[in-house]
């Protein structure tokens, strides 16, 4: 299996004072080698398999006893017989059974006894034989699970709790789904590292919120942090249904039968007029990032149209005002695990990660650069800090240019106005591709091409002062680096990588659990344009984020839309070009009405994040060229296509 061979580094433990101590006794002592990295010495065969049920302390389906969640497990036999504990990898999910883990859409299997026999994705055949237990939870509702999924809310996240606690002595466990004999996890430490993609990694966060003890760290994976941000942006609705659907499509045929009142919850909880409720802030996480002890490495596509990068900007910047040990990863792709894009090194580094914050192990990766960034396919650079040290907000303000919707973006404020029409059939690829064209569904401005490289690096605001003509209205802000470039094609099904046929092999295998995977390579697009960052809103929202009202007509409001966070650099010789236009086609829906709106440009202005600030977006600007317009289309990605409304199911 291709593992990278490493010498093992023994570093002495002795100190002054022990070497003080030791001529004292005048005892001949060796120091003994602090371990830094976990070899495969256990049985991978002969692994523990069992499964265990605990109890949440909720009623979730209103049959009248405590929900029972179901708990795989498989671990080492051979600590347990020496007297040692182990601790514990953990993948809560709600996809075991309905829908699959993966790039190859994996699902539990079971032996007559009902112990797990396959185990999805690679977790367990790695890290059981190097001292490690693998743990896999069905969600409340979900598989093999008591209960009732709420997609995010208390029951999801406190059935995953209770594991934890459960693992910590803290909570009930049985070995049956209804019977009265306990068990207990006597073979573990209590030290917990939950990791998972999409809405598995969305629950380690919902976990780690609530601060629970024993949970060491967590690897969230293009993980959600706010559900309503999952659905709506600002009041855009994102997707034409809401976490009912989701729920349906997730719970076994037994919680269907049980779980109409939550259902119906989730449906009254949840209006499609994208105003916030107390459903939309019992799964917001960030309101409790105080409450994280887990360290976090976070891993996120900065192309993920499924959670968007919305989701990881603010959960880093929460942890973050919160002190918080992170690390984090952000790739070219779409929503894709990093076993996927970038395999090898994932392994390695994972593998460390838990070793430094479950084993305890000194292996330096805590010393290491903060930040892992895909500049080009599968050409990576680092950062000590992220975002680095040195970035701060540059407020760039749209100008007026030769025609209309085809402006400037610079640094000095300017007068006048630009009008376009709402255009629901058209995209940002759309207003990318026709950027140096007057078109009349959006306003275009841009940088003249750069002197020297622009970095940036951070969550962009876009303010808009605009004017419909009608009662509602939908904004979309783009930011996009104009220019040549070879990017992963994030809008294909693949959202930037193929999956080939060779197989590759990462840990230990049994007959009925594989541990090698299909390879992937990167698929890549030759582009003119890269959309950097985006963000969108209701105008309607424009005096309170959480609530909508209808607009007047020829009233200006003054709006900030929040935009995604990003890491990119614009080359020497790109431009910068900032978009306000209205419905972005599939990324966000339609407005009832079709509104015309007039921006005010003294009014509308970009705080983005440069490397540098605003000298730094000074410097590459000065003496920057004007651009020949351009009336043939631009090239880039296909519009990318939305419609999946499942956060990571079967991937």
């Amino acid at each position: 299996m291709p593992i990278r061979t490493r010498f093992t580094i023994w570093r002495s433990l002795a100190t002054a004072a022990t070497a003080a101590l030791l001529a004292t006794f005048l005892t001949p002592v060796v120091a003994q080698a602090a371990p830094r990295e976990s070899r495969p010495v256990y049985s991978y065969e002969n692994a523990v398999r069992e499964a265990v049920w605990v109890d949440t302390g909720l009623d979730g389906d209103g049959d009248g006893r405590s929900d029972r969640v179901a708990v795989d497990i498989v671990r080492p036999r051979e600590p347990a017989r020496q007297g040692s504990k182990v601790p514990v990898v953990m993948d809560a999910s709600p996809y075991y059974s309905c829908c699959g883990r993966g790039n190859e859409g994996q699902r539990k299997t079971y032996d007559a006894n009902g112990d797990v026999v396959q185990m999805p994705l690679f977790y367990d055949n790695y890290f059981v034989p190097r001292g490690y237990a693998f743990v896999g939870v069905d969600l409340a509702g979900t598989s093999r699970s008591d209960g009732c999924d709420d997609v995010g809310g208390r029951s999801d996240v406190l059935s995953a709790k209770a594991v934890v606690d459960w693992l910590n002595g803290r909570a009930t466990a049985y070995t049956s789904r209804t019977g009265s004999a306990k068990a207990k996890a006597t073979w573990t430490n209590g030290k917990t590292g939950m990791i998972g993609k999409s809405w598995d990694g969305t629950i380690a966060n919902g976990v780690a919120a609530t601060g629970v003890k024993g949970l060491r760290t967590i690897v969230p994976i293009s993980a959600i942090s706010s559900w309503y941000d999952y659905y709506f942006q600002q009041g855009a609705p994102l997707y034409d249904s809401g976490p009912d659907w989701l729920a349906t499509y997730v719970n076994s045929p037994d919680a269907q039968a049980k779980c109409d009142a939550v259902q119906q919850k989730l449906i009254d909880g949840a209006p499609r007029t994208g105003d916030r409720t107390g459903l939309w802030t019992e799964r917001d996480y960030l309101k409790d990032a105080s409450k994280v002890r887990a360290s976090v490495f976070a891993i996120h596509g900065r192309q993920d149209l499924n959670v968007r990068m919305r989701h990881l900007g603010q959960w880093w910047d929460a942890l973050g005002r919160n002190g918080v040990e992170r690390k984090i990863w952000l790739s070219q792709t779409g929503h894709v695990d990093p076993f996927d894009f970038r395999r090898a090194e994932w392994v390695d580094t994972l593998h460390r990660w838990f070793d430094h914050e479950l084993l305890g192990y000194d292996n330096g990766i805590d010393r290491e650069p903060m930040a892992d960034i895909e500049r080009h396919p599968d050409q990576w650079v680092t950062s000590k800090t992220w975002p680095p040290r040195g970035t701060s907000p540059a407020t760039l303000r749209p100008a007026q240019g030769t025609q209309p919707g085809v402006g400037t973006l610079g640094l000095t404020r300017d007068r006048g106005t630009e009008t376009f029409t709402d255009d629901p059939a058209l995209s940002e690829t759309d207003w990318s591709a026709r950027i140096d064209t007057s078109t009349p569904e959006k306003a275009g401005f841009t940088t003249g091409a750069l002197t020297q490289d622009l970095r940036l690096a951070g969550s962009s605001k876009v303010t808009v002062t605009a004017t419909p003509t009608t009662t509602t209205a939908h904004l979309s802000a783009v930011l996009v680096d104009l220019g040549p470039a070879t990017i992963r094609d994030y809008a294909t099904a693949g959202e930037g990588i193929t999956t080939l046929t060779d197989r590759t092999c990462w840990g230990a295998s049994t007959a009925g659990d594989s541990a090698c995977f299909k390879e992937t390579r990167a698929k890549t697009a030759d582009v003119d344009y890269t959309v950097v960052s985006r963000g969108w809103a209701d105008l309607g929202t424009y005096a309170d984020p959480g609530k909508g009202v209808p607009l007047t007509p020829g009233k200006a409001y003054t709006i900030t839309v929040d935009l995604a966070a990003t890491d990119h650099v614009v080359p020497a010789g790109h431009r910068l070009a900032l978009i306000v236009a209205g419905t972005d086609q599939d990324l966000i829906d339609p407005p009832s009405t079709t509104p015309t709106l007039t921006i005010d440009l003294s009014r509308t202005s970009a705080r983005v994040p440069f490397v540098g600030g605003a000298s730094a977006f000074a410097h590459a600007t000065q003496g920057a060229a004007t651009a020949v317009p351009r009336t043939a289309p631009l090239d880039g990605v296909t519009a990318p296509r939305t419609l999946q409304r499942v956060p990571g199911a079967g991937r």
